[in-house]
């Protein structure tokens, strides 16, 4: 239970001019109150029962490099923030942006925001038995100021720390920010004394300690790593943990390939699949032992909130820069066949930046946010007042002549002519090409039929797929055209994750894709930051800035489908209750007897 506190400043001046409202607490939430109290035994999603043994392997496209998550180049092995490092609070799966006491116990804040005091858990060590103190805290947050990505020195700029004793530790904000305050509860920690003689800014080839429940015990760089639970983890039974941390050992093998990652799953060389291929989902999961009953397919439904995942436009490249070539662009990818003939009918079109919350803009607007529209009432897209937002659609024959005839007329209009079949800038003579940057084979077959749709207007889109270590690195260097990322998203608008990804202070960040510099965007996103504990600014703020990103065709939105698709070999056990915002595998736990009637197989 939250305690307000008054804490006198001074004794020489009234109390009253010097009172503070101070709250102590369990738990920090974003917004709103936590729903666990601070003696809850456990999350309510878990089995408490559930017993630890055994070991489960999960198979993962792609390869790795290093053992640094937070190194500037590189790129590292699946879970390791998750295995090695604890954050100073934890979240379950049951809230969002709600903290509880993990390496810090208690947290002591400014009821305006203004500073957050951490108290350590005594009991807290890191895994060679040191224990974890405020100062290793405030090293950590330095590290990553003074080594860490840029988006984390932009986002914490001017926010100071201090280790007041061994067992708290302060932070101070430059402004009030609840949300910040709510991000530094998420810190990993790190040991000063194993980190301070590393660079942090490169990657690591060495396993680094860790203040978490695993540790890696095995490993060949890029092909597979393996996670072993320590026996003497210090918070194996916090009540976080309860009905978690189930398996001794995890693994992760790595494949090149994603249609010998399928097969593989298949053969048994591995235990857990979900999957996110239609065509997959709808051909490719049979066989013998799907007959067997050794592999079991599901799909477990959802009402979650959806994020944008949708083909994002780099508009810092100058072929984007025009609203109407993004729009023209959009018109030719269509959804309608690609989701009869490729996806089998599976999904639905995403039409908003918060898909399935209260912040989509589905209607005009009206009330406050109009107000707040308003303002910019010049500098926006005439359609942001007069309509509501829709893709564009098609009957889904592959006879798109009718959008065609639109891009094209878009496209003169923004200062193209074709000549020859080819889409030119009317004054440089330049065509019309882009390239878009994959690095899952997998979306060659959605992007193909686009190119083709592009090509009937005259403009060139080459296809490049690349390895997960060279799409990390041209994300890092923004260089691309045009690549598949996901935006927005959440129950509410969260302020941290928006700035990041659309304010114009984090141009430099990866988070920001579109490469977005526009001052409106960045006025709605601070909107959001500022009013993150009221709900009807929020909601006005929310539909605003979900409205005027969609009317200027950032993005081409691809899809989302309400159930998570799952295949498992059938050895595990799993609680009745799943938790709201996620599967909830996490929970899962080996069950013997069904794993001792599997035949024989490389996966233990």
């Amino acid at each position: 239970m939250r305690v307000l506190l008054s804490l006198l400043l001074g004794l020489s001046v009234s109390a009253a001019a010097l009172a503070e409202d101070v709250i102590v607490s369990h738990a920090i939430a974003e917004r709103g109150e936590p729903q666990y109290p601070a003696d809850y035994p456990h999350w309510d999603y878990v089995n408490p029962d559930a017993p630890r043994q055994g070991y489960v392997t999960y198979g993962v496209r792609g390869t790795f490099d290093n053992f640094n998550r937070f190194a500037q180049r590189g790129t590292t092995p699946a879970g390791i923030r998750n295995y090695l490092f604890d954050p100073l609070m934890i979240s379950n799966s049951d809230e969002v942006g709600v903290y509880y006491g993990l390496i810090a116990e208690q947290v002591e804040y400014a009821a305006d925001n203004s500073w957050i005091i951490f108290h350590l858990n005594p009991e807290a060590t890191f895994q060679d038995g040191e224990p974890i103190k405020a100062s290793d805290v405030a090293f950590t947050f330095n590290l990553f100021m003074e080594d860490g990505v840029p988006q984390f020195k932009t986002n914490y700029e001017g926010v100071t720390v201090e280790a007041l004793d061994s067992g708290r530790v302060r932070f101070d904000l430059e402004k009030p920010d609840k949300s910040l305050l709510v991000g530094l509860a998420t810190l990993p920690v790190f040991p000063e004394h194993e980190f301070a003689d590393l660079d942090f800014s490169e990657p690591f080839d060495e396993v680094p300690l860790g203040s978490g429940a695993y540790t890696i015990s095995d490993y060949s760089m890029g092909q597979f790593v393996v996670y072993e639970r320590l026996d003497d983890y210090w918070a194996k039974d916090h009540p976080a943990w309860v009905g978690q941390l189930n398996f001794d050992f995890e693994r992760y093998d790595y494949y090149l390939d994603d249609t010998v990652l399928l097969e593989a799953f298949k053969k048994g060389e591995y235990d857990f699949r979900q999957e996110n291929v239609a065509k997959d989902w709808a051909t490719a999961y049979t066989g013998d032992n799907f007959d067997a009953g050794y592999i079991i397919k599901e799909e477990i439904p959802n009402e979650l909130p959806h994020a944008m995942q949708s083909f994002v436009f780099n508009i810092e490249n100058p072929q984007f820069q025009d609203r109407r070539v993004r729009m023209a662009i959009n018109m030719l990818f269509d959804f309608e066949w690609t989701n009869e003939n490729l996806f089998y009918g599976a999904y639905n079109r995403t039409q908003s930046y918060f898909q399935n919350t209260e912040y989509m803009a589905d209607s005009l607007p009206q009330g406050r946010e109009l107000e707040i529209l308003e303002e910019f009432r010049d500098e926006l897209p005439a359609e942001v007042f007069s309509e509501v937002y829709e893709n564009f659609s098609s009957d889904g024959s592959g006879n798109i002549r009718p959008q065609l005839r639109q891009a094209v007329t878009l496209l003169r209009e923004a200062g193209y002519v074709s000549r020859n079949g080819v889409m030119v800038n009317n004054e440089t003579g330049e065509p019309l090409s882009f390239e878009m940057l994959l690095y899952s084979p997998s979306f060659e077959r959605i992007a193909i039929p686009f190119r083709e749709n592009l090509a009937r207007a005259g403009i060139t889109m080459d296809i490049r797929t690349v390895d997960v270590t060279q799409y990390t690195n041209r994300m890092r260097e923004r260089d691309y055209d045009m690549l598949v990322s996901t935006l927005g998203g959440g129950t509410y608008p969260a302020s941290t994750s928006l700035m990041l990804q659309f304010h114009s202070s984090y141009l430099d960040s990866t988070y920001n894709s579109i490469g977005l510099q526009n001052p409106v965007i960045d006025t709605l996103v601070e909107g959001i930051r500022d009013n993150q504990q009221n709900d009807e600014e929020l909601l006005a703020y929310g539909r605003a800035l979900d409205r005027v990103l969609l009317w200027h065709y950032y993005v081409i939105p691809q899809w989302h489908i309400g159930a998570y698709r799952v295949a498992y070999w059938n050895k595990f056990a799993r609680p009745e209750t799943r938790p709201r915002y996620a599967l909830g595998a996490s929970t899962w736990w080996l069950d013997t007897e069904a794993a001792a009637t599997l035949p024989d197989r490389n996966a233990r």
